[in-house]
Protein backbone atom coordinates (compact mmCIF):
# COMPACT_ATOMS: atom_id res chain seq x y z
CA UNK A 1 0.00 0.00 0.00
CA UNK A 2 1.42 3.35 -1.00
CA UNK A 3 1.79 5.77 1.89
CA UNK A 4 4.10 8.60 2.77
CA UNK A 5 5.18 8.61 6.41
CA UNK A 6 7.92 10.57 8.14
CA UNK A 7 8.81 11.90 11.54
CA UNK A 8 7.59 15.50 12.01
CA UNK A 9 7.21 16.13 8.27
CA UNK A 10 5.76 14.36 5.26
CA UNK A 11 5.10 14.78 1.57
CA UNK A 12 1.55 15.23 0.36
CA UNK A 13 0.38 13.83 -2.98
CA UNK A 14 -2.92 15.51 -3.94
CA UNK A 15 -5.04 13.89 -6.63
CA UNK A 16 -6.23 15.82 -9.66
CA UNK A 17 -9.61 15.98 -11.38
CA UNK A 18 -10.40 17.65 -14.72
CA UNK A 19 -10.23 21.41 -14.26
CA UNK A 20 -9.76 21.44 -10.45
CA UNK A 21 -7.62 20.03 -7.69
CA UNK A 22 -9.34 17.77 -5.21
CA UNK A 23 -7.71 16.84 -1.92
CA UNK A 24 -7.32 13.11 -1.41
CA UNK A 25 -9.38 11.58 1.40
CA UNK A 26 -7.20 9.83 3.97
CA UNK A 27 -8.82 6.74 5.49
CA UNK A 28 -7.69 5.35 8.85
CA UNK A 29 -8.76 2.14 10.56
CA UNK A 30 -9.22 2.43 14.33
CA UNK A 31 -10.01 -0.01 17.14
CA UNK A 32 -9.42 0.05 20.89
CA UNK A 33 -9.66 -1.86 24.17
CA UNK A 34 -9.12 -5.30 22.70
CA UNK A 35 -7.99 -6.80 26.04
CA UNK A 36 -7.06 -10.14 24.50
CA UNK A 37 -6.30 -12.98 26.91
CA UNK A 38 -6.95 -16.71 26.69
CA UNK A 39 -9.23 -16.73 29.73
CA UNK A 40 -12.87 -17.11 30.63
CA UNK A 41 -15.11 -14.04 30.29
CA UNK A 42 -15.79 -11.67 33.15
CA UNK A 43 -19.57 -11.59 33.06
CA UNK A 44 -19.78 -8.79 35.62
CA UNK A 45 -17.75 -6.43 33.44
CA UNK A 46 -19.08 -7.93 30.16
CA UNK A 47 -15.56 -8.65 28.91
CA UNK A 48 -15.13 -11.62 26.58
CA UNK A 49 -11.36 -11.72 26.41
CA UNK A 50 -10.88 -14.83 24.29
CA UNK A 51 -13.30 -13.62 21.61
CA UNK A 52 -11.16 -10.54 20.92
CA UNK A 53 -8.88 -12.63 18.70
CA UNK A 54 -11.64 -13.33 16.20
CA UNK A 55 -13.05 -9.80 16.52
CA UNK A 56 -9.68 -8.31 15.57
CA UNK A 57 -9.35 -10.80 12.73
CA UNK A 58 -12.67 -9.56 11.34
CA UNK A 59 -11.56 -5.94 11.68
CA UNK A 60 -8.30 -6.56 9.83
CA UNK A 61 -10.12 -8.40 7.04
CA UNK A 62 -12.43 -5.40 6.58
CA UNK A 63 -9.55 -2.91 6.64
CA UNK A 64 -7.66 -4.94 4.04
CA UNK A 65 -10.74 -5.21 1.86
CA UNK A 66 -11.37 -1.46 2.06
CA UNK A 67 -7.66 -0.63 1.62
CA UNK A 68 -7.41 1.96 4.40
CA UNK A 69 -4.17 3.95 4.57
CA UNK A 70 -3.12 2.76 8.01
CA UNK A 71 -4.46 0.96 11.08
CA UNK A 72 -4.05 2.14 14.66
CA UNK A 73 -5.13 0.48 17.90
CA UNK A 74 -5.76 2.96 20.69
CA UNK A 75 -4.58 1.00 23.73
CA UNK A 76 -5.29 -1.99 26.00
CA UNK A 77 -4.22 -4.40 23.29
CA UNK A 78 -3.94 -7.31 25.71
CA UNK A 79 -5.01 -8.34 29.19
CA UNK A 80 -3.68 -10.92 31.65
CA UNK A 81 -4.68 -14.19 33.30
CA UNK A 82 -6.13 -14.68 36.76
CA UNK A 83 -3.75 -15.04 38.52
CA UNK A 84 -1.40 -13.10 36.23
CA UNK A 85 1.65 -14.83 34.80
CA UNK A 86 4.29 -12.94 32.85
CA UNK A 87 5.00 -15.66 30.29
CA UNK A 88 1.29 -16.18 29.67
CA UNK A 89 0.79 -12.44 29.25
CA UNK A 90 3.58 -12.31 26.68
CA UNK A 91 1.94 -15.16 24.78
CA UNK A 92 -1.37 -13.25 24.70
CA UNK A 93 0.44 -10.18 23.42
CA UNK A 94 2.21 -12.19 20.70
CA UNK A 95 -1.05 -13.76 19.53
CA UNK A 96 -3.03 -10.54 19.24
CA UNK A 97 -0.11 -8.59 17.75
CA UNK A 98 0.17 -11.26 15.06
CA UNK A 99 -3.48 -10.69 14.12
CA UNK A 100 -2.95 -6.93 13.82
CA UNK A 101 0.15 -7.36 11.69
CA UNK A 102 -1.92 -9.25 9.11
CA UNK A 103 -3.06 -5.81 7.97
CA UNK A 104 -1.62 -5.01 4.55
CA UNK A 105 -0.22 -1.61 5.49
CA UNK A 106 1.27 0.44 8.34
CA UNK A 107 0.16 -0.52 11.86
CA UNK A 108 0.53 1.83 14.84
CA UNK A 109 -0.05 1.41 18.57
CA UNK A 110 -1.14 3.65 21.45
CA UNK A 111 -0.27 2.48 24.97
CA UNK A 112 -3.11 1.69 27.38
CA UNK A 113 -2.99 1.01 31.11
CA UNK A 114 -3.68 -2.73 30.74
CA UNK A 115 -0.68 -3.05 28.45
CA UNK A 116 1.42 -2.65 31.60
CA UNK A 117 -0.72 -4.69 34.00
CA UNK A 118 1.84 -7.50 34.31
CA UNK A 119 4.61 -6.21 32.04
CA UNK A 120 6.93 -3.24 32.09
CA UNK A 121 6.44 -0.52 29.50
CA UNK A 122 9.75 -1.49 27.89
CA UNK A 123 8.68 -5.14 27.71
CA UNK A 124 5.46 -4.22 25.98
CA UNK A 125 7.20 -1.96 23.47
CA UNK A 126 9.77 -4.66 22.74
CA UNK A 127 7.01 -7.08 21.73
CA UNK A 128 5.02 -4.89 19.34
CA UNK A 129 5.85 -3.42 15.95
CA UNK A 130 5.02 0.14 14.97
CA UNK A 131 5.49 1.09 11.35
CA UNK A 132 8.66 2.85 10.29
CA UNK A 133 10.93 4.39 12.91
CA UNK A 134 8.59 4.19 15.88
CA UNK A 135 9.59 0.94 17.61
CA UNK A 136 10.44 1.42 21.30
CA UNK A 137 8.74 4.84 21.37
CA UNK A 138 5.78 5.31 23.68
CA UNK A 139 4.86 8.70 22.21
CA UNK A 140 5.68 9.92 18.72
CA UNK A 141 4.37 11.73 15.65
CA UNK A 142 4.27 11.24 11.89
CA UNK A 143 2.78 12.85 8.81
CA UNK A 144 0.76 11.27 6.03
CA UNK A 145 -0.88 12.84 2.96
CA UNK A 146 -1.20 16.35 4.32
CA UNK A 147 -2.05 15.49 7.95
CA UNK A 148 0.11 15.35 11.06
CA UNK A 149 -0.60 12.63 13.63
CA UNK A 150 0.44 12.71 17.28
CA UNK A 151 0.40 9.68 19.59
CA UNK A 152 0.49 10.47 23.33
CA UNK A 153 1.10 8.31 26.41
CA UNK A 154 -0.68 9.08 29.71
CA UNK A 155 0.47 5.87 31.41
CA UNK A 156 2.39 7.62 34.15
CA UNK A 157 1.74 8.27 37.82
CA UNK A 158 1.48 11.92 38.93
CA UNK A 159 5.10 11.75 40.17
CA UNK A 160 6.18 11.12 36.57
CA UNK A 161 7.04 7.44 36.99
CA UNK A 162 6.04 4.90 34.34
CA UNK A 163 3.18 2.50 34.83
CA UNK A 164 4.98 -0.77 35.56
CA UNK A 165 3.77 -4.37 36.02
CA UNK A 166 0.46 -3.34 37.57
CA UNK A 167 2.11 -1.13 40.19
CA UNK A 168 -0.04 1.94 39.54
CA UNK A 169 -3.43 3.52 40.22
CA UNK A 170 -5.27 3.51 36.89
CA UNK A 171 -7.50 6.37 38.06
CA UNK A 172 -4.47 8.69 38.43
CA UNK A 173 -3.05 8.80 34.89
CA UNK A 174 -0.73 11.67 34.00
CA UNK A 175 1.09 13.20 31.01
CA UNK A 176 4.51 14.29 32.35
CA UNK A 177 6.23 17.63 31.75
CA UNK A 178 8.84 16.29 29.33
CA UNK A 179 6.16 14.88 27.05
CA UNK A 180 4.15 18.11 27.20
CA UNK A 181 7.21 20.12 26.17
CA UNK A 182 7.80 17.71 23.30
CA UNK A 183 4.14 18.11 22.30
CA UNK A 184 4.40 21.91 22.21
CA UNK A 185 7.49 21.73 19.99
CA UNK A 186 6.00 19.09 17.72
CA UNK A 187 2.83 21.11 17.17
CA UNK A 188 4.81 24.28 16.53
CA UNK A 189 6.90 22.60 13.83
CA UNK A 190 4.04 21.32 11.70
CA UNK A 191 2.02 23.37 9.25
CA UNK A 192 -0.50 20.59 8.73
CA UNK A 193 -3.86 19.92 10.41
CA UNK A 194 -3.33 17.63 13.41
CA UNK A 195 -5.06 14.48 14.65
CA UNK A 196 -4.19 13.21 18.15
CA UNK A 197 -4.44 9.65 19.50
CA UNK A 198 -4.36 8.88 23.23
CA UNK A 199 -5.78 5.97 25.23
CA UNK A 200 -7.09 8.02 28.14
CA UNK A 201 -9.86 10.55 27.72
CA UNK A 202 -8.95 14.22 27.56
CA UNK A 203 -12.62 15.21 27.84
CA UNK A 204 -15.19 14.24 30.47
CA UNK A 205 -17.08 10.95 30.37
CA UNK A 206 -20.14 12.68 31.84
CA UNK A 207 -20.21 10.11 34.64
CA UNK A 208 -19.96 11.00 38.36
CA UNK A 209 -16.19 11.34 38.15
CA UNK A 210 -13.48 11.76 35.53
CA UNK A 211 -11.31 8.82 36.58
CA UNK A 212 -10.87 7.86 32.91
CA UNK A 213 -9.09 11.20 32.31
CA UNK A 214 -5.46 12.07 33.12
CA UNK A 215 -5.28 14.27 36.19
CA UNK A 216 -3.76 17.02 34.02
CA UNK A 217 -6.15 16.57 31.07
CA UNK A 218 -7.05 20.27 31.10
CA UNK A 219 -3.39 21.21 30.67
CA UNK A 220 -3.06 18.87 27.69
CA UNK A 221 -6.23 20.27 26.12
CA UNK A 222 -4.90 23.82 26.53
CA UNK A 223 -1.74 22.95 24.61
CA UNK A 224 -3.81 21.45 21.80
CA UNK A 225 -6.08 24.50 21.72
CA UNK A 226 -3.20 26.98 21.79
CA UNK A 227 -1.67 25.39 18.69
CA UNK A 228 -4.74 26.20 16.62
CA UNK A 229 -3.99 23.12 14.50
CA UNK A 230 -5.76 20.18 16.15
CA UNK A 231 -8.96 18.99 14.46
CA UNK A 232 -9.76 15.94 16.57
CA UNK A 233 -8.60 13.61 19.35
CA UNK A 234 -9.32 9.87 19.17
CA UNK A 235 -9.44 7.97 22.47
CA UNK A 236 -10.33 4.67 24.15
CA UNK A 237 -10.37 3.57 27.81
CA UNK A 238 -14.03 4.41 28.50
CA UNK A 239 -15.61 1.28 27.02
CA UNK A 240 -19.07 2.75 26.47
CA UNK A 241 -17.73 5.40 24.09
CA UNK A 242 -18.21 9.16 24.13
CA UNK A 243 -18.18 12.25 21.92
CA UNK A 244 -17.74 15.93 22.67
CA UNK A 245 -16.48 19.19 21.21
CA UNK A 246 -14.46 21.54 23.41
CA UNK A 247 -13.22 24.90 22.12
CA UNK A 248 -13.27 23.79 18.51
CA UNK A 249 -11.65 20.35 18.97
CA UNK A 250 -13.63 17.11 18.60
CA UNK A 251 -13.03 14.32 21.15
CA UNK A 252 -14.18 10.90 19.96
CA UNK A 253 -14.00 7.84 22.23
CA UNK A 254 -14.45 4.57 20.35
CA UNK A 255 -16.33 1.73 22.04
CA UNK A 256 -14.36 -1.32 23.21
CA UNK A 257 -13.74 -4.45 21.16
CA UNK A 258 -13.76 -6.74 24.22
CA UNK A 259 -17.23 -5.90 25.52
CA UNK A 260 -20.08 -8.22 24.65
CA UNK A 261 -20.59 -11.83 23.62
CA UNK A 262 -20.47 -12.84 19.96
CA UNK A 263 -19.15 -11.31 16.73
CA UNK A 264 -22.06 -8.90 16.55
CA UNK A 265 -20.73 -7.20 19.71
CA UNK A 266 -17.64 -5.78 18.09
CA UNK A 267 -16.50 -2.18 17.54
CA UNK A 268 -14.17 -0.69 14.97
CA UNK A 269 -14.34 2.14 12.47
CA UNK A 270 -12.84 3.89 9.47
CA UNK A 271 -12.06 7.59 9.91
CA UNK A 272 -12.25 9.67 6.73
CA UNK A 273 -10.17 12.87 6.69
CA UNK A 274 -10.49 15.53 4.01
CA UNK A 275 -9.90 19.24 4.64
CA UNK A 276 -12.77 20.11 2.32
CA UNK A 277 -15.29 18.06 4.32
CA UNK A 278 -16.19 17.30 7.96
CA UNK A 279 -14.49 14.31 9.60
CA UNK A 280 -16.55 11.19 8.97
CA UNK A 281 -16.79 7.94 10.92
CA UNK A 282 -17.83 4.77 9.15
CA UNK A 283 -18.73 2.43 11.98
CA UNK A 284 -18.92 -1.36 12.05
CA UNK A 285 -20.99 -3.70 14.22
CA UNK A 286 -22.00 -1.69 17.32
CA UNK A 287 -20.22 1.50 16.22
CA UNK A 288 -22.47 3.91 14.37
CA UNK A 289 -21.65 6.14 11.42
CA UNK A 290 -21.06 9.74 12.43
CA UNK A 291 -20.15 13.13 10.97
CA UNK A 292 -18.25 15.54 13.22
CA UNK A 293 -20.32 18.70 13.35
Amino acid sequence: MATTLSVLAGISFPSFAFGRRKRRTLRIGILTDIHYANREPNLESNRYYRQSLQKVRECVEVMNRDKVDFLIEIGDLKDQGDPPDESETLSYLAAIESELQDFDGPVFHVLGNHDMDSLSKIQFLDHITNHGQYDSLNYYSFSDHGYHFVVLDANYSPDGSDYDRGDFDWTKAFVPHQQLEWLKTDLALTGKPVIVFIHHQLDSTKVPDDRHCPVNAAEVRQILEDSGKVRAVFQGHYHAGNFSKINGIFYYTLKAVVDGNGPENNNYAIVELNDEEPIKIRGFRQTKDQIFE
